[in-house]
């Protein structure tokens, strides 16, 4: 079983801030800034923004800077701060990763060059595209290495930007065979991997920790819950960490493979927490019976998600 790094800065549990959107579709920060609070109060130990989960690609680029200012402004140090920067242009990560760090984001994540189904950057290409992020900031960058982007990132490459970039230090890893992806990776990269991270709703949190994992960026409907397998694991008490997972597995498994990003939105507003659960057109509202199995599932585990506002 691979044991965690303790030097690395950021570890825990940083789930994805959904974007809060109003019935017409409008971003309601106010409702956004409640969200926060609540899963900063849940037990996040930071939080990541404008992710996919976030419904990144469904924002403007005014929306995003809007975002992630009235965030990082309210959030005020409590927890690191994560800010997705994603783009196909490297000139425009590295002003959006500049910006963030600005702002106050504790680290930038960001995803392979791609475009459509069909437009892709060669490994050299995706090394200058990193390396030119790197060169704009001073804060750590995550590689995101999830199947949406089309790019087939190998562990031994992944190692290879780790040691010859600099701020590329943390990895998470969303693909299938995902924990023993993350194996090889800390094998061939060593100390340079100073966070392989657990990513895909923690849909494989318990193998990945098994492989080292010592973050996990999960959704937002309920930090409390990831929390109580992450800490007793890092804690060193695998029972009680397989036990919580056990208990908890069936509300990961509803939003990894049901009410997808929706899911937070329906368990906060439920929980009184945000007005609106809405999604952004053209995603479709959940469906009334994936919503109704969902908080079947999460009643019984009494999630804070579903009192904060009470």
């Amino acid at each position: 079983m691979t044991q965690p790094k303790a030097a690395a800065r950021y570890r825990g549990v940083f789930p994805v801030v959904p974007t809060i959107f109003d019935a017409t579709g409008a971003l309601d920060l106010a409702g956004q800034l409640r969200c926060v609070d609540f899963m900063i109060d849940a037990g996040s130990n930071g939080l990541c923004i404008l992710a996919n989960f976030s419904e990144q690609f469904a924002l403007s680029d005014d929306e995003r800077e809007r975002l992630t200012r009235a965030i990082l402004e309210h959030v005020d140090g409590r927890v690191p701060v994560i800010v997705t920067t994603t783009h196909f242009s490297s000139q425009v990560c590295a002003a959006r990763s500049r910006a963030a760090q600005e702002a106050g984001a504790a680290m930038v994540m960001v995803m392979p060059p791609y475009h459509g189904a069909t437009i892709r950057i060669g490994e050299a290409g995706i090394r200058t595209f990193f390396q030119r992020v790197s060169d704009a900031i001073t804060i750590p960058v995550m590689i995101q290495d999830a199947p949406v982007s089309g790019t087939t990132l190998s562990a031994a490459f992944l190692a290879r930007l780790a040691n010859e970039v600099e701020r590329v230090s943390y990895f998470k890893i969303e693909v299938p065979q995902a924990a023993a992806k993350l194996r090889e990776l800390i094998a061939l990269g060593g100390d340079a991997i100073e966070g392989p991270w657990d990513g895909e709703e923690a849909i494989t949190l318990h193998a990945d920790l098994e492989a080292g994992a010592t973050g996990s960026m999960t959704g937002g409907g309920y930090p409390d819950g990831i929390r109580r397998i992450v800490d007793a694991w890092f804690a060193g008490d695998v029972e009680t960490a397989t036990r919580h997972y056990q208990e908890w597995l069936p509300l990961i498994n509803c939003e990894n493979r049901q009410g997808g990003l929706a899911t937070a939105k329906a368990l906060m507003k439920e929980g009184g927490i945000i007005a609106s659960d809405a999604v952004r057109e053209p995603f479709a509202p959940m469906h009334p019976e994936t919503r109704a199995s969902l908080l079947r599932i999460a009643r019984r585990l009494d999630p804070l998600v579903l009192r904060w506002a009470r």
